[in-house]
């Protein structure tokens, strides 16, 4: 609670000083409070108040607007159907854009990894902002930044969540978090434990066909509902990775979701059932195919209100992976994407990596309007600064304008940010330079030609690809996944091997199961090779490697020289708080290489 007055204080000094300590995100601007705004009370009139630098605007409601989420910007009016859509639209003539525009996706969600005790699974920006206390103020800052983007809804908690969560007190704080969130089109939603029937209503089993079960599950939906009338519903992670599902009692996914749907149904609630399972019915096969495997039998199973929820890549967010198959064989119940904010394997907010050039190669594989939302898995926390790296707001801000036009450039995406906060000089241009090398350095230096989960264990930062632990499961040891050997290297997913190309559409299917037409970034992720294989560019396979993790270096070198460049046109604290970042990445980026390189080298001319 300290930390998060700490925090509310900073955002107020900041305005009133001019300091720059990242807390204002790229909502930086200054109080002008002289337009006189006509139209209904509600916080759009507010935020234009303030900050709108012309004599006047006026926001209108128009039935006429295509979208309820939608806006028409016209010089200094903005027309919408609903308060939601006036407040997009004061945001967007806050930007400096005109014309219409209505959001692609109906559910654009943050996806919250936030524990009770205030920790965050896989947070790298500090505690978190709900739980266990929260300032009002604060919770204000997130709920403007987020619609300033279009995010509409977030998930307070963890997925792999208490049973706690649900207890009377934690609803009450579920409630005044939705009541501030709520005037900017934000609305909530809780994951939830599958044996909370057990852990808090002390019955003797969580099996969804069990009367009692759901009688108990329609109780706590209706005491959340009456609390939060238009709650959004359950985010569940079930039977994946020791988390209680429907599979512990012989119960398919169908029967797990159908019961938690039939419960927030009356109340037009949702479940958004995440896909990413491995390990529990079909151990032994490839980890990248569990999902389609557990998931297919279910499709045209599930009641109207269940959307299916999973990962950009068939494994678990990696630097680059290619698209999840699940997305080509569900084709009966929604789905939403889940992507990763935070940079779990991305260097996590020590390294400059923007990912709108990652989720835009999702998207050119995944058309869009196969999905009814997207969701992205938050990387903020009580710093000061909120991502813990500056540029990691970037990501945040991409993840949003992504979920309103998923077909925005991410060049457009990062100059817009870089203007808003940073303002405009002459060395944005190469700052953007570096913004959209980022994600492909990272990759350069990391795991190139489809490597992919060489990590350190558990806490996922820096290398290890000789990593093996007997008694852990063989799926989460770096060495199952690149099966290097003195014959070559990579993981064999074709017909061959694991068959995993089966699982894709055409052509993909076939252009993976084939060494001479699979993309190389993807090469070792489909393919185990010799070391001596002929790549395009004329050099051998391992000659390819060193010269990819050597590229990456040299990315970075190229980064830092850059940034030391910027001095004059950033903020002290702001390019001081950037240049530590970014000379860590340079050790860790020269780490991974000479690790990788002495490793995997240690194999070859054996």
């Amino acid at each position: 609670m300290r930390r998060q007055m700490v925090m509310v204080l900073a955002l107020m000094l900041c305005t009133l000083a001019g300091a720059e300590d990242g807390s204002r995100l790229w909502l930086q601007y200054d109080i002008v409070n002289t337009a006189k705004v006509t139209g209904p009370e509600c916080v759009a009139t507010e935020e234009l108040r303030y900050y709108y630098q012309g004599s006047e605007a006026q926001l209108v409601i128009d039935p006429t607007v295509a979208d309820d989420e939608g806006y028409v910007v016209s010089g200094s009016t903005v027309r919408a159907k609903t308060e939601r859509g006036l407040l997009y639209g004061a945001y967007a003539l806050l930007r400096g854009e005109q014309g219409a525009s209505q959001p692609f996706f109906k559910l654009r969600i943050l996806n919250h990894w936030d524990n009770l005790d205030g920790s965050v699974e896989r947070g790298y920006a500090g505690q978190s902002i709900f739980w266990p206390m929260f300032a009002p103020l604060h919770i204000r800052e997130y709920a403007r930044a987020n619609a300033s983007i279009g995010i509409n809804g977030t998930v307070l908690n963890n997925v792999n969540a208490s049973p706690q969560q649900l207890n009377r007190e934690n609803l009450l704080k579920a409630k005044e978090l939705a009541d501030i969130l709520r005037p900017y089109g934000i609305r909530v939603y809780l994951s939830v434990n599958f044996a909370s029937p057990m852990g808090l209503g002390k019955l003797k089993t969580a099996d969804p066909l069990n009367q009692q079960v759901r009688l108990w599950w329609k109780k706590k939906a209706a005491e959340i509902y009456k609390l939060i009338p238009d709650f959004g519903g359950f985010l569940v992670k079930a039977n994946s990775e020791g988390q209680p599902g429907p599979g512990d009692y012989d119960r398919s996914h169908a029967d797990g979701a159908n019961m938690l749907a039939d419960a927030v149904a009356p109340y037009g609630g949702i479940i958004i059932w995440r896909s990413f399972v491995y390990g529990s019915k079909h151990k032994g096969e490839d980890r990248v195919k569990q999902a389609v495997s557990e998931f297919l039998p279910c499709d045209g199973k599930f009641r109207k209100n269940v959307i299916l929820q999973s990962k950009n890549g068939p494994l678990d967010f990696q630097p680059r992976e290619p698209y999840a198959p699940i997305f080509d064989n569900i084709k009966e119940t929604p789905q939403m994407a889940e992507l990763q904010i935070t940079q779990e394997y991305l260097g996590q907010s020590r390294h400059l990596v923007y990912l709108a050039p990652m989720w835009r190669e999702f998207f050119s594989f995944v058309a869009p309007k196969q999905l009814v939302g997207i969701a992205g898995v938050a990387n903020i926390g009580n710093d000061l600064n909120w991502c813990g790296h500056h540029f990691s707001q970037a990501n945040w801000y991409a993840f949003g304008r992504l979920a309103w036009n998923p077909s925005m450039k991410s060049e457009k995406i990062a100059d817009e940010w870089l203007t808003a906060t940073f303002g405009e000089t002459e060395r944005n241009e190469v700052l953007l330079s570096v913004m959209l090398r980022s994600r492909e350095a990272c990759v350069d230096y990391m795991m190139p030609l489809g490597l992919h989960h060489i990590f350190k264990f558990d806490h996922h930062y820096g290398p290890q690809p000789d990593g093996f632990i007997k008694h852990y499961p063989l799926e989460w040891c770096p060495v199952y996944y690149h099966q290097a050997d003195s014959a070559g290297i990579g993981f064999d997913r074709t017909h061959t091997g694991s068959n995993a190309t089966s699982q894709y559409r055409e052509p993909y299917c076939s252009l993976y199961d084939d060494p001479s037409t699979c993309p190389e970034n993807l090469l070792l992720w489909f393919h185990h090779l010799p070391w001596t294989y002929r790549m395009n560019s004329g050099r051998t396979l391992w000659e390819e490697m060193q010269y990819r993790y050597n590229r990456g270096v040299s990315e970075v070198d190229d980064f830092c020289k850059t940034w030391q460049a910027c001095k004059p046109y950033i903020d002290e604290q702001r390019w001081r708080e950037v240049d530590e970042r970014l000379q860590h990445q340079q050790q860790n980026a020269r780490e991974w290489r000479d690790v990788c390189l002495k490793y995997f080298g240690s194999f070859v001319n054996r």
